[in-house]
């Protein structure tokens, strides 16, 4: 079983912070359509317009008893396909995935959820592959974290992150070491009201090589049931904001816009994202 008061794993440290800053933002035009068939399988199409450049990419999903089958194609004929295992032993999770054509993309990846711990474990299906670990451990509300890579090829350690988390009913905040140690990261996310999903947040960025700082500050409302709203600025003078409207169950439009408060001559980046699911 999955622990719904687990500690998650270490790609959870910060996640909350993470989505109200950057999660539904765009700054192109998207569109998203899923059907499913009489079986069971989901297709799922995707169009980018990104400046000139026009990509696309369709997958399906097929879900048989604890196993999950995905297959995405894009316009470059590149095939990504991922089967993930749930609970083949209580508490784990398998993942393995590879891409075609290329022969040196396969990667096994373990997962395993215990109430005061996540572990995730990954390696490349090659004869020296790069072999990755996370871990984290502690209580629901306090719990301190690794993220390890080492290239059996070259005998070198390619990652080593750690990060720190604290919530409470209301709070939660991190504290992330990223880049061998070059960049710290600290953020922090405050509930206001359930409600309404209203919510503050911020997340400080100091490199210690470059002696850079970046701060981003954000917040979301919920308009009604259906509606979403959002916004964001950073230390550099860029405003963000956006908003989102479930116009049908499970279909989405999102508007977003930034702004260069330094540079208000400068025209706003417009980004539309549609979602449509029957």
């Amino acid at each position: 079983m999955v622990y719904a008061k687990s500690t998650g794993l270490y790609s959870d440290i910060g996640k909350k912070a993470r989505d109200l800053l950057y999660k539904d933002y765009q700054g192109d035009h998207k569109f998203t359509l899923t059907t499913y068939t009489s079986n069971g399988v989901s297709i799922t199409s995707n169009g980018l317009k990104k400046g000139d450049l026009l990509l696309a990419d369709i997958s399906t999903q097929l879900k048989h008893k604890n196993i999950t089958t995905d297959v995405k194609v894009d316009v470059n004929s590149k095939v990504q396909t991922t089967v993930t295992i749930d609970e083949p032993a209580p508490g784990v999770k398998a993942i393995i995935s590879f891409n075609a054509p290329e022969p040196k993309s396969g990667k096994v990846e373990l997962q395993y959820f215990h109430e005061h711990a996540g572990i995730s474990t990954s390696l490349g299906l090659i004869a020296k592959p790069v072999i990755n670990f996370s871990g984290v451990v502690g209580i629901p509300n306090i719990s301190f974290g690794t993220d390890v890579s080492f290239d059996t090829a070259t005998g070198n350690f390619t990652k080593y992150n750690a990060g720190f988390s604290f919530a409470n009913a209301d709070l939660i905040g991190s504290l992330i070491l990223n880049d061998k140690g070059e960049t710290l990261t600290a953020s922090y996310f405050h509930t206001v009201s359930p409600l309404t999903n209203t919510a503050v947040g911020a997340e400080f960025t100091h490199n210690f090589s470059t002696k850079e700082n970046t701060l981003n500050i954000g917040t979301q409302h919920l308009l009604d049931p259906l509606t979403a709203v959002k916004a964001r600025v950073n230390n550099y003078g860029k405003a963000s904001a956006l908003i989102q409207h479930e116009f049908r169950p499970k279909s989405l439009i999102t508007i977003s816009g930034e702004v260069d408060t330094r540079a208000i001559e400068k025209s706003a980046k417009v980004g539309l994202a549609l979602a449509l699911k029957p």
